[in-house]
């Protein structure tokens, strides 16, 4: 009797290993996003080149996803700003939500959320007067709305930042990735 064995199928998915240098480096870019690379390679004691590498994997795997200049809103005219709860009438409208309040310019980001309400969207506007008609001419003919809630944002307590210190764990699935230091299971 033959037995044959099929070998097993790559999967493409891949693990990549934060270790405390890719640490290192997101917690510098977090708080120093314009460092050169020169001086973050100093700052982890690595070469340039291998920082570089770092940098772009980290980039590729999605962990870093992205450089932003932190704006003062209220110096660009945008001195008002609301928290706004939504829940929606059916399930079956978070697509089409999601894709209108995307094409709201004053909607400066959004979270679905378990339970009700189902969202929570950070709306800016000059003033009182203009968030009411985007209120009245745009967000209450959303789709599949059930209900909105303002909440006016009296001060900013706690300034955005960093991500705290080490998680728990230390690896973190993502994407594909070219690294030596990703394993392919």
């Amino acid at each position: 009797m033959f037995v044959h064995f099929a070998r097993p199928r790559r999967i493409s998915t891949r693990i990549l290993l934060v270790d405390s240098t890719d640490r290192k480096i997101v917690a510098i870019l977090q708080s120093e996003g314009r460092i050169t690379l020169t001086d973050l390679a100093d700052k982890v004691q690595l070469s340039v080149s291998r920082c570089q590498r770092r940098v772009r994997d980290l980039e590729s795997a999605g962990i870093i996803r992205g450089y932003r200049a932190v704006i003062d809103a209220a110096a660009l005219g945008y001195g008002f700003e609301v928290l706004l709860f939504a829940t929606l009438s059916r399930p079956d409208a978070v697509t089409e939500f999601d894709a209108a309040l995307a094409e709201i310019p004053e909607v400066i980001e959004a979270q679905r959320l378990f339970g009700e309400p189902d969202y929570l969207i950070r709306v800016v506007s000059a003033d009182l007067p203009s968030y009411q008609r985007l209120y009245e001419s745009v967000l209450i003919h959303l789709p599949g709305v059930r209900g909105l809630n303002s909440t006016i944002v009296m001060k900013q307590a706690v300034d955005p930042r960093p991500l705290p210190g080490r998680p728990p764990r230390e690896v973190h699935p993502v994407g594909p990735r070219s690294s030596a230091r990703s394993i392919q299971s």
